[in-house]
């Protein structure tokens, strides 16, 4: 792979810092030696990052004056702010996190004659449930609910402003995120301890995973790789896997022999849509909503070879390493 590094004391911004990926990747550009600088919410909890030296500013990431602060001398940018999943958000939240933000962001950027690259975090969600896989970077955009529609329109906006302004960026669309600390898989990991796995009308979801370390490596790797420039990267790992293969390892991690139980697609949904409304009324998480459902339902595999071919990029973890060094700390930690 070839070796790629932001020189020391380089003054570098990460929104949506506090994050799962964004404080992993935070605690890495630290550690990298480089002057990090971080916009979070008010309301975001800084501590498990308050051992790094890291220059905090708070408030909202569609904030104009805010933004022009943050971006003061910044030649990188790593933009992975989200507004994910949030039953108190608005709907027009979405579109000021995602897509509001990346525009204030880019235009700032511009004005820096010494700003090197913008690194934008999308979503494979863009494309939907894909046929016939594996699918690719190219493959048709169907996003299949608010999050994904404004990631996508964000995407699309950044990419038609730089190619008009010069912007040097470079689009990740990660695949399924996991490792030690996330939570969003967990509950995979409890159903494989559990010894059983629902199934929506017993389909076998087929899923692409990347481990966090190895995301945030291709951050800092897309950062500075002179082939990434102006291109859009699906980061995944080099196998798909499907849902019973996940649960099967993990069973055999446990020492459970799961079993699964196939669930009515149709009333699933419905009862799905229901305690979404419910839930927004009472301005608490979703018991169950379409958004977990389709986890059961959407195939997400990919041809992920460009990021090998391109740049030769290769990850430390497969699915096997992954989930079981996952399945490890989660263990460790006492969450299962």
């Amino acid at each position: 792979m070839t070796a790629t590094q932001i020189p020391a004391g380089t003054t570098v911004l990460v929104t949506g810092a506090t994050g799962f990926t964004g404080a992993n990747l935070t605690r890495r550009l630290v550690q990298d030696g480089l002057r990090v600088r971080a916009l979070a919410r008010e309301t975001s909890n800084i501590e498990p990052l308050e051992d790094l030296d890291v220059e905090w500013l708070r408030g909202d990431v569609y904030d104009p004056a805010l933004v022009a602060e943050a971006m003061r001398d910044v030649e990188y940018v790593f933009h992975l702010a989200a507004c994910f999943r949030d039953p108190k958000a608005a709907s027009d939240e979405y579109g000021k996190v995602h897509v509001d933000s990346t525009k204030l962001l880019a235009q700032q950027a511009v004005r820096n004659r010494n700003f090197k690259r913008f690194v934008h975090t999308s979503t494979m969600g863009v494309h939907g449930h894909i046929e016939n896989p594996p699918g690719s970077e190219e493959s048709p955009y169907s996003p299949g609910d608010l999050y994904q529609q404004t990631k996508l329109e964000a995407e699309l906006w950044l990419r038609e402003f730089s190619a008009q302004q010069g912007l040097p960026f470079t689009v990740v669309r990660p695949t399924a995120i996991f490792g030690p600390g996330d939570r969003r898989l967990l509950k995979l990991f409890k159903f494989a301890k559990r010894g059983w796995c629902p199934l929506i009308s017993n389909h076998d979801t087929l899923y692409h995973l990347i481990h966090v370390d190895d995301l945030t490596s291709f951050y800092v790797h897309v950062a500075t790789h002179p082939a990434a420039l102006g291109e859009v990267f699906l980061c995944g790992n080099e196998t798909y896997t499907s849902l019973r293969a996940i649960i099967d390892l993990l069973g055999d991690f446990f020492d459970t022999r799961p079993k699964y139980v196939s669930l009515p697609r149709g009333p699933m949904f419905m009862l799905a849509d229901a305690s979404e409304w419910v839930s927004a009324k009472l301005g608490v998480s979703p018991i169950l909503y379409r958004r977990r459902l389709a986890f059961f339902t959407k195939d997400r595999a990919f041809d992920t070879d460009k990021s090998r071919r391109l740049l030769g990029f290769e990850c430390k973890y497969d699915n096997e390493s992954g989930l079981l060094d996952t399945a490890r700390a989660y263990r460790a930690a006492g969450w299962i």
